[in-house]
């Protein structure tokens, strides 16, 4: 399978690639990079692409820091602790809107695909449908970010006030499946890897699958760059983009690759063999094109839900993009 899978990821790079840029790249001006993303299933392109060795065979040594959400890395981005930050576009777009930063989105990472997002509950709880969670406590892994946006879009489609319900912020993916089975929470909104291993591990039940109604194949993660780093690096980026599109398209045309990926984490992210085979995966949009080549409408969609769920003010997302999309 080690053979197949190299195979496969050999001839899916070398489709990626132009010409013989890629194989004899200009000098990258920071070879070793500090690197945060969130360790989810959304992220697979760019696990792939690490531990795939995509990133070595560009000059790129990426030293990788599990984010609890993109969310709480991003200041630590802004003062240069972090090169580049991978996680939901919501809680990027919310720190460009007030100031916290100021970066570029020069990479996508995820589309959501049914079951790959979902609210779960425990066999024992008495939460059976959406309308019970009226009063009950639903982990979340940050305030108002992609699943408070997608947990809330999916309330009101039924008749629900987000507001109904207690969302608590911060809890960490690989703790909420622990706090599920204790009782200190009534429902969590995970996503892949953790969900299917908090059902295989713990016996959780999906309560709702987000992929639906207005957040249908919704935009879920991408990767940025303050624009400062990216004027100051602009090779080091570009040889960084070429792995991780790399990553893309293998995730995207390959199971196999993604099931390896997920396996490799370090613990306690990383998943067993049984967990990765049951997977839901997203869709993993990749680019020929330069660093910032990315869906400007498709990021537009993101503001526009944000809008509708969470009171986000006017935003502009070409504020954001190196290339003003493609």
């Amino acid at each position: 399978m080690a053979l197949v899978v190299t195979a496969t990821a050999l001839a899916l790079a070398a489709g990626c690639s132009s010409g013989g840029g890629a194989a004899n790249p200009p000098g990258a001006e920071k070879p070793d990079l500090n690197v945060a993303v969130v360790p989810a299933l959304d992220s697979a392109g760019f696990f792939v692409a690490l531990y795939g060795g995509l990133f070595k065979a560009q000059g790129l040594n990426v030293h990788f820091t599990p984010a609890t959400s993109s969310e709480t890395v991003i200041a630590d981005q802004a003062k240069g602790i972090y090169d580049i930050t991978g996680g939901n576009y919501v809680s990027y777009i919310q720190a460009q809107q007030q100031g916290e930063a100021n970066l570029y989105i020069f990479a996508e990472g995820s589309v959501m695909e049914p079951g790959s997002q979902g609210i779960y509950t425990m066999p024992d709880s008495k939460v059976r449908d959406l309308t019970d969670l009226k009063g009950k406590t639903v982990a979340i892994n940050a305030p108002k970010n992609i699943l408070y946006l997608l947990a809330a879009s999916v309330l009101a489609a039924h008749g629900l006030s987000p507001g109904s319900v207690k969302f608590v912020n911060n809890v960490p993916f690989p703790l909420m499946s622990g706090e599920l089975k204790s009782g200190a929470i009534g429902a969590a909104v995970m996503p892949e890897p953790f969900a299917s291993g908090a059902e295989m591990g713990d016996g959780a039940l999906p309560l709702v699958d987000l992929d639906q109604g207005a957040t249908t194949s919704f935009p879920i993660a991408g990767y940025v760059v303050t624009k400062q780093w990216a004027d100051q690096h602009p090779h080091t980026l570009a040889a960084f983009y070429r792995a991780l599109e790399e990553g893309q398209q293998i995730a995207d045309n390959s199971r196999v690759a993604v099931e390896n990926a997920m396996m490799d984490m370090p613990p306690p992210f990383g998943v067993s063999k049984q967990t990765a085979a049951v997977l839901a995966l997203d869709s993993y949009p990749f680019s020929t094109g330069p660093a910032g080549s990315v869906d400007r409408v498709r990021l537009e969609r993101v503001v526009n839900v944000m809008q509708q769920f969470i009171g986000f003010p006017s935003f502009s997302v070409s504020s954001m993009l190196m290339n003003d999309g493609s």
